[in-house]
C-alpha cells in the first residue's frame, strides 16, 4: 500500500515523498484508513518511533478544514520536547498547505505568547496537560469546535501524575469528539481512561501487547555493586560510536555517574530534575546535535525524548516497574533502525531478567563484559577505520606535506603506522593493562560459583613489611570479591602498579593489603567515592583488628564493645 492509495490529500503525499518517506509503516497501514472512513474511537498499542506522529497526524491534516479559523484538533502528549517535535513534525507535513495553523502549548515559555497564536488562528494545537488546563482555566482556549482529540504517550501522561489535567480537559471538548488513544503500554489507569471517555472503540495493536519493539536487542552484564560504574565504562569503551542514553534510578546518581564520565574523559552530559528549563534545553539541544554522545538521565527527565538514531540504551539500573523497561528500550531500534538495549544488572537482580522477557515476549542475550584486550581490538579497529574514510583536501595541506615529508622520510612504512597507532592507542592500552575480570558467572547459562575459594579471598599474611593493611566499608553483601576488590582499587587511583597481598572479604566490611609506598593514593582516591547514594570509605587498620578478625571469622561489620583500632589507636563506632 503506498500513501496515495491510502487516503491522504496530495499535498501531503508530495511533502512525506520530500521527507523520505517511501510507504506507510504498519501502524500508519492500520490507522490511518480507520480515521478516515469512520468516526470510531481509536485505542493504538504501539513502542515509540513506530511512525505513531504520522499516523494520526496525517488523517487528521486531512480532515482539518483549513478555510475555518476554528480549532479542530487538539494533541496532549507528556513533554515539552514531544509537545515540538509533534508540532514541528505536522507542520512538515502540512508544508505545501500554507493555510492550515498549528500552535504548540508547553510550559517553560511564555504563555502571553502562546495566547496571542492561539487568538490568531490555530487549527491544530498540540499541548502538555499542564499548561493547557492552564489555559482552560484562564479562559483563553476555546474548546467547543474540536472534533478530534488525541492522547499521545497516555501511559507516560499518567506516569507522570496528569491524570486529574486529563480528566479536566476532557471534560471540557465536546462529547461529540473523536478520541485518539495512542500507548505503549495498557496499564489499569490508561484502561480506565479509555472506559470513562471513549465509546465505540476500535482497538489496534502493533506487533505484540506491551512487547517491545523487534528493531532492539536486549542484553544484560552480571557484575557486583562495586563495580558497576567500570563495567558501564567497559561497554561505552566496546562500543566507540556508540550514540544513547543511560537510565539511573535517582537524580543523584545521574548526576554522580554523568560527573565521573566527564571527569574520565567520556562525552556525556545528565539530564535530571534539578536543572532549569534553559539548562535542560542546552544539554539537550547539544545532544541532538551529536555533540554529545551520552545524556545520564532519569525517567522522568527523559520523557518526551524523540531522537530517532539511538544506537543503545543503558539501563545503569533496571527500573523498579517492569513496563518502564519498555519506555526505556524503545527509545532505540526506531524509524526502522536497529538498536540494543543494555542492562548492567546487580547478581541479585537476575530474577527480574525472566519477568521482562515475558512482558516483552523477547528473550535477552547474557553478554560477559569486556576484558581489556577486547576492548583495545575493538578501539584500535575503531581508529583504523576512520583514518581509512577521513576526508583529504589536498590543496589545503599540499603546502605542508613536503615538510611532513621530510621530516618523518626516516621511518619505515610499518614504523610510521606502529608510531601513529600509539599516538592515539596508548591511553587504551595503559588503561587496560592488567584490567580485572568484572563479570559474575550468570546462574541461568551456567552453576553460580560463588563459594569458591577466593570469593571470600584469602586470609591476610601477617607482618609483612611491604604490605600496609586497609579497611574498605564493602563486603560480601556487597557482593565484593577479592577480584572485584583489586578491581575497584586499580580503576580508583588509576595505577596499575600496585601490589595486593591478600584480602578478608566479611559481610559487611573487607580487609586487604595493598603495597604501603601507595597508602596515601589509596586513601586520597577513595575520598569521594560514593556507590548508590552510600560514601565509601577505605582507611588504614591495625594489624591487631586483622588478628580478631581472622581469628574469629566474623561475617558481620559489629566489632567488640571497644571497637576497632585504626591506626593511631583513634576508636571507630
Amino acid at each position: 500500500m503506498t500513501f496515495e492509495e491510502i487516503g491522504i490529500r496530495p499535498e501531503l503525499v508530495k511533502a512525506v515523498t520530500e521527507l523520505g518517506y517511501e510507504k506507510p509503516m504498519p501502524v500508519q497501514e492500520q490507522v490511518i484508513p480507520v480515521i478516515l472512513q469512520s468516526n470510531k474511537d481509536i485505542i493504538a498499542l504501539a513502542q515509540t518511533g513506530t511512525g505513531k506522529t504520522a499516523a494520526f497526524g496525517l488523517p487528521l491534516i486531512t480532515l482539518v478544514d483549513e478555510k475555518s479559523k476554528n480549532t479542530q484538533v487538539l494533541i496532549l502528549c507528556p513533554t515539552r520536547e514531544l509537545c515540538l517535535q509533534i508540532a514541528d513534525d505536522i507542520s512538515n507535513y502540512a508544508k505545501y498547505i500554507p493555510a492550515l495553523r498549528v500552535v504548540a502549548v508547553y510550559g517553560g515559555a511564555s504563555i502571553e505568547t502562546q495566547i496571542k497564536e492561539i487568538r490568531q488562528g490555530a487549527h491544530i494545537i498540540v499541548a502538555t496537560p499542564g499548561r493547557m488546563n492552564d489555559m482552560i482555566r484562564r479562559g483563553k482556549v476555546k474548546l467547543s469546535t474540536i472534533h478530534s482529540v488525541v492522547l499521545d504517550e497516555a501511559d507516560e501522561m499518567l506516569n507522570m501524575g496528569f491524570k486529574e489535567e486529563l480528566n479536566s480537559i476532557l471534560d471540557e471538548v465536546p462529547t461529540t469528539r473523536r478520541t485518539l488513544l495512542f500507548s505503549a503500554t495498557m496499564p489499569k489507569e490508561v484502561s480506565s481512561i479509555a472506559s470513562n471517555y471513549m465509546k465505540d472503540t476500535v482497538e489496534i495493536t502493533v506487533g505484540t501487547k506491551n512487547a517491545g519493539s523487534e528493531n532492539v536487542k536486549h542484553q544484560y552484564y552480571v557484575v557486583h555493586a562495586a563495580d558497576r560504574y567500570f563495567a558501564l565504562k567497559r561497554v561505552v569503551d566496546f562500543y566507540p560510536e556508540i550514540y544513547g542514553i543511560i537510565f539511573c534510578r535517582t537524580r543523584h546518581e545521574t548526576k554522580e555517574v554523568a560527573e565521573k564520565l566527564m571527569k574520565d574523559g567520556y562525552s556525556a552530559d545528565a539530564l535530571h530534575g534539578d536543572l532549569s528549563q534553559a539548562q535542560r534545553d542546552y544539554v539537550m539541544q547539544r545532544f541532538r546535535l551529536k555533540n554529545i554522545q551520552m545524556l545520564v538521565a532519569t525517567d522522568v527527565a527523559a520523557r518526551g525524548i524523540d531522537i530517532d538514531d539511538l544506537t543503545h540504551i543503558i539501563n545503569y539500573n533496571l527500573p523498579d516497574e517492569m513496563e518502564v523497561y519498555t519506555h526505556r528500550s524503545g527509545r532505540t531500534g526506531r524509524a526502522g533502525k536497529s538498536g540494543v538495549s543494555v542492562s548492567i544488572i546487580h547478581s541479585k537482580e537476575r530474577n527480574k531478567i525472566p519477568m521482562i522477557e515475558r512482558m516483552i515476549k523477547q528473550k535477552f542475550e547474557y553478554k560477559p563484559v569486556p576484558g581489556g584486550k577486547e576492548i583495545c581490538e575493538k578501539q584500535l579497529f575503531s581508529l583504523v577505520d576512520k583514518m581509512e574514510k577521513v576526508e583529504v583536501n589536498d590543496s589545503d595541506i599540499e603546502e605542508f606535506l613536503s615538510v611532513v615529508y621530510k621530516k618523518l622520510e626516516w621511518l619505515s612504512r610499518e614504523e610510521l603506522i606502529k608510531r601513529f597507532v600509539s599516538a592515539e592507542f596508548n591511553r587504551f592500552l595503559d588503561y587496560y593493562k592488567n584490567a580485572p575480570d568484572l563479570n559474575v558467572k550468570d546462574q541461568r547459562s551456567e552453576r553460580s560459583e560463588r563459594g569458591e575459594r577466593g570469593e571470600r579471598g584469602e586470609r591476610p599474611r601477617r607482618g609483612n613489611e611491604n604490605y600496609q593493611l586497609f579497611r574498605i566499608n564493602l563486603g560480601n553483601m556487597d557482593g565484593l570479591n577479592a577480584r572485584s576488590l583489586m578491581g575497584m582499587v586499580n580503576e580508583h587511583t588509576q595505577n596499575r602498579s600496585i601490589g595486593f597481598g591478600r584480602a578478608n572479604i566479611q559481610n559487611k566490611f573487607s580487609l586487604f593489603e595493598a603495597d604501603s609506598q601507595f597508602a596515601d593514593e589509596i586513601i586520597q582516591a577513595f575520598r569521594k567515592v560514593n556507590i548508590d547514594g552510600r560514601k565509601i570509605i577505605v582507611e588504614v587498620a591495625a594489624r591487631e583488628w586483622e588478628e580478631r578478625s581472622n581469628d574469629r571469622r566474623r561475617t558481620h561489620d559489629a566489632p567488640d564493645k571497644g571497637g576497632y583500632k585504626k591506626s593511631g589507636g583513634r576508636r571507630h563506632e
